[in-house]
């Protein structure tokens, strides 16, 4: 599958070798839409939820993995310029990486199964990519920075029936990364989306978006919330930068947020 050039297939973890749960449909492989402008790949019919695994040179390692969740407004996934590049930017800073397919279009319950099983996934077979299990935080964009959301804040929720012994791992981040999330300020007059259990327990968080960007309530709104419950968080908020930039050159906001991100995984990961 031409998507998956960038990979081999022995770094290809599918999250359910059976039965997908509340699927009833075939599992077949993401489909590409006919859209690839601005050089995006996008995927949908995502049926069959995997982890793509890029790993770091040799010796450059730091024993950390991130779950890397791409956006797409839960319709699409965005997996090259939110997945395999991001990737790459992390991996050069000694981060193993996992490129979270989930499942779309317009299935959120089921994403936040996926991200569950990823995060378990990888805490459980820790040791196979030499990582600390205590060193797994997820970063997502967009649709994917609000998954990311969930997944740090309804880790206890049991979405699905445990299947193997990875899902006796937790599937708590313990770092996440919210780069122009959307969707977190469903509730009333624009406040927390409801669902969200932000308390003292809520992972360390990183927030970056511009004041430009349709969804940039969602920062402020879910900064609030952690300052709120005093979880250690930091907000950037740019002027100007739009949304769904990546890393890419040519948007300031995307220099800018790596450049801040990386300070921050300094303090809050790499060095504890």
């Amino acid at each position: 599958m031409q998507v998956l050039a960038q990979t081999q297939e022995k770094d290809i973890i599918h999250l359910w070798p059976g039965a997908v749960p509340g699927e009833t449909g075939p599992k077949k492989p993401a489909v590409p839409t006919k859209d690839t402008s601005n050089g995006v790949i996008r995927l949908t019919d995502v049926t069959d939820p995997l982890m793509q695994v890029f790993m770091p040179e040799k010796g450059k390692a730091n024993g950390a993995g991130v779950v890397v969740c791409p956006g797409g407004g839960y319709q699409i996934l965005a997996i090259n310029l939110e997945g395999y590049e991001i990737a790459k930017w992390l991996n050069e800073q000694g981060f193993t990486v996992f490129v979270l397919q989930y499942r779309v279009p317009q299935k959120q319950e089921g994403a936040l199964q996926d991200v569950q099983r990823a995060i378990r996934i990888v805490r459980s077979r820790a040791a196979e990519w030499q990582l600390r299990p205590e060193k797994i935080g997820v970063l997502g964009f967009s649709a994917g920075g609000s998954l990311s959301a969930r997944a740090s804040t309804l880790y206890n929720k049991q979405t699905y029936t445990p299947i193997d012994a990875s899902d006796s791992s937790s599937a708590r981040p313990d770092f996440t990364l919210l780069i122009y999330p959307a969707y977190l300020d469903l509730g009333p007059n624009h406040s927390i989306t409801p669902e969200l259990q932000i308390n003292e327990h809520t992972p360390p968080t990183f927030v970056f978006a511009t004041a430009d960007d349709y969804y940039s309530n969602s920062a402020l709104v879910v900064t609030g919330a952690l300052r709120d419950a005093k979880v250690p968080v930091e907000l950037h908020l740019y002027a100007k930068g739009g949304h769904g930039y990546g890393l890419r050159p040519g948007n300031k906001a995307g220099l800018a947020w790596t450049t801040l991100a990386a300070r921050w995984l300094d303090r809050n990961v790499r060095e504890k």
